[in-house]
């Protein structure tokens, strides 16, 4: 409209300071800054019983000493989680395999539960060994499970398992739980090798078998062993067909047949785009403020900012600890990787029509290139939400009722409305 009012008159003047308030509220209605910490991961062990080809942790075998919380290092834990005065709190328990450590774990469930007025765990677990008291532990209404399951049995037993007898021992623990349980209490995470992909029916008709709905479709991360064995730090065009065309089968099944298919992370790219206030996810966060409201302790005290900082330290590749549960967090470190958290400001990302609703990820920028300066259209980050949110606008543009039917699932409203089609234009 701007271009269509003579240069230098006083109109163009106020049009064009009028698009910029416009877009510095539209900015400023998508900032997130977080407040007190509401996410704890702690990593009790790094002890496995698996040796899976893809491992992003660098794990260490399940007899393996030296590699548990020892009781200083607890009572740290358990100092830090009381002087946080945080009400509410989720705590998700990483690996290794948490539940080699069982008794550690159930000190910090007993603490927090009674220092804590709201809390909830997420046990990240294999299910390769599950004993009773494992069980009793999982059984509990403010515990949910999230295991691995790469789409079809044939392919999660090829990557992760070194027997038969192993992928029954899983199959049984995971019949166990959705039998006990259902399916709303157990999520199962795919971890995908582009060069190995199911096919998106078979895919889908296995996590059918299991009643669930929500996959997140995630190819192999380029962190720990996955980065000697897998090639991982460049996002495949096999990946996006692929993920296309789970997508496309996820829309057909819940117009024909009346499933709730959905890719975790296209649904929420959608809702993210659609509003203002979704910011659970922190690779959308901008600015993505580290070391605020979530937070890693490793299995030696050390903290990290993010899961991912913690994995890329174990390769050898850079430290990015941020000090020690002991002495506290080095805000000084932290700060450094703060003062690159946003992407305003950044050339590549101001031309960009995604950016109010895209974010920035420097740990992934480490471990793919060693380095943050990059031009951002060059990082896989910016390709695969480029992709993502690329793929979110071509829906909202099909006039197909297929389509309508599956975004209203998606984000969450009875029926769809095309005027929200018109919304992220």
């Amino acid at each position: 409209m701007v271009s269509q009012v003579s240069r230098g008159s006083d109109l163009n003047d106020k049009l064009a300071a009028l698009q910029r308030r416009a877009q510095s509220f539209r900015r400023a209605e998508r900032s997130y800054i977080p407040s007190e910490m509401s996410y704890l991961i702690l990593v009790p062990t790094l002890r496995c019983n698996l040796a899976c080809s893809y491992c992003q942790v660098s794990r260490v075998a399940e007899k393996a000493s030296g590699f548990d919380w020892n009781e200083e290092t607890l009572n740290a834990v358990l100092g830090f989680i009381q002087n946080s005065k945080v009400s509410r709190l989720k705590v998700e328990f990483q690996g290794g395999e948490p539940l080699l450590a069982l008794p550690l774990l159930q000190r910090v469930r007993d603490f927090c539960r009674s220092n804590i007025a709201e809390v909830e765990f997420v046990i990240c677990t294999n299910l390769q060994s599950v004993s009773q008291d494992s069980f009793e532990f999982l059984s509990h209404e403010d515990v949910t499970i999230s295991t691995s399951f790469d789409g079809t049995q044939d392919i999660h037993r090829k990557q992760r398992m070194s027997s038969d007898e192993e992928m029954q021992g899983f199959l049984g623990n995971v019949r166990r739980l959705l039998t006990k349980f259902g399916p709303n209490k157990l999520s199962a995470l795919p971890t995908l090798d582009p060069e190995c992909l199911p096919r998106a029916d078979e895919l889908l008709d296995s996590y059918l078998e299991w009643g669930m709905n929500s996959v997140f479709l995630r190819p192999v991360a380029n962190y720990g062993f996955a980065r000697k064995v897998h090639e991982a730090e460049i996002i495949s065009k096999d990946w996006y067909q692929f993920h296309r065309e789970v997508v496309d089968e996820m829309i057909q099944r819940n117009f024909q047949r009346g499933t709730c298919f959905e890719d975790y992370y296209l649904s929420l790219c959608l809702r993210r785009m659609l509003r203002s206030d979704i910011n659970g996810h922190v690779d959308l966060r901008n600015p993505n403020l580290l070391g605020k409201d979530y937070i890693v302790i490793d299995y030696d005290g050390t903290f990290y900012p993010t899961d991912e900082a913690r994995m890329l330290t174990r390769t050898g590749q850079i430290d990015l600890s941020i000090g020690h549960v002991s002495g506290g967090i080095d805000q000084s470190k932290l700060n450094t990787l703060n003062a690159n958290s946003s992407n305003f400001g950044d050339p590549d990302c101001d031309s960009c029509r995604h950016q109010v609703y895209c974010g920035r990820d420097v740990i992934d920028d480490l471990s793919r290139y060693s380095r943050i300066d990059l031009p951002r259209s060059e990082t896989e980050f910016c390709k695969r939400h480029k992709y993502m949110f690329g793929l979110v606008e071509d829906l909202l543009q099909s006039p197909a009722p297929a389509v309508h039917h599956s975004l209203a699932l998606w984000a969450g409203i009875p029926e769809w409305d095309s005027v929200l089609s018109k919304a992220v234009q």
